[in-house]
């Protein structure tokens, strides 16, 4: 990413950020007529013991490489969260992001890991949710999705791009979702700013889809948490499953775990889908 590229991103991230923090958070009065959601220009720079003038530069995109100082006390004043302070240095040019591609390549551990998960389904996929490897229980309750193009296998292009009907969430689910897929890809191209194919993808989902774009704009970089969908299957129906998803640092690779309640009637599913092996399904997200 060159330098009028991140001076560019930050400017974004530092709007949308002082867009998220009302007055009333930082010890200001919240009364009277605002025409911003958050905090003003003034009330920032005052918290962050930076010029107003500075601080518009910034925002604009026409001040390079703040120093530690000013990255530092920026985050405080906007309550940044650790991982949103770290984009933010990032941003800054005070720490390097890599310059290689986003990993693609499973350890050894990790294929042991998931040939012993035969009665799991599991999936491995990149920084960008390109799957990698899956198990056979996978391939079973998810589908086959091999023989599609590349693009068409991401995880968030088929949520955003593509119409899906076997993943069922309700409206929280479904937001939290899509928070940490954008969030994700956030984090990506923090890291791989220079993957060619990363920056299409996010460029393709930006002008695809509104919701995407809107929450790519928030610039949030929210945790991952334990989720859980309600998966319509072909042959055993609806099977409502915990979601969890597991950070490999050392690769960037995630491993994606679906369970079921140990003697519901979801396992029971499950347990049926396994018996019976791999089919012809319907792929789905």
């Amino acid at each position: 990413m060159t330098a009028p590229a991140r001076s560019h991103e930050l400017a974004t991230a530092l709007r949308a950020w002082r867009d998220r923090v009302s007055p009333s958070a930082v010890g200001l009065p919240s009364g009277g007529e605002r025409r911003v959601p958050g905090l003003r220009r003034e009330e920032l720079a005052a918290l962050a013991g930076l010029s107003v003038d500075y601080l518009v530069r910034l925002e604009q995109g026409r001040a390079e490489n703040p120093s530690p100082q000013v990255a530092e006390s920026l985050a405080r004043a906007l309550r940044l969260r650790d991982e949103e302070r770290d984009a933010l240095f990032l941003l800054s040019g005070v720490a390097s992001p890599s310059r290689g591609d986003v990993p693609r390549s499973v350890t050894p551990g990790i294929q042991r890991m998931l040939d012993r998960l035969a009665d799991t389904p599991a999936g491995v996929f990149t920084a960008s949710w390109d799957p990698v490897l899956c198990n056979e229980l996978w391939t079973a309750l998810r589908g086959d999705v091999s023989d599609r193009p590349r693009r068409e296998r991401n995880v968030a292009w088929r949520h955003f791009l593509a119409s899906d009907h076997t993943t069922h969430r309700d409206a929280e689910e479904t937001l939290a979702f899509e928070r940490e897929i954008a969030s994700d890809l956030h984090r990506a191209a923090l890291r791989y700013p220079n993957d060619r194919d990363l920056a299409a993808l996010i460029a393709e989902l930006v002008r695809g889809s509104a919701r995407f774009a809107a929450l790519w704009q928030r610039y949030e970089l929210v945790p991952r948490t334990t989720s859980r969908k309600t998966i319509e299957h072909p042959m055993v129906g609806a099977i409502r499953l915990d979601c969890d998803v597991l950070h490999v640092p050392a690769v960037d690779l995630r491993v994606i775990l679906y369970t079921a309640e140990p003697g519901s009637e979801d396992a029971a599913r499950l347990e049926l889908l396994r018996v019976a092996g791999i089919q012809s399904f319907v792929a789905a997200d």
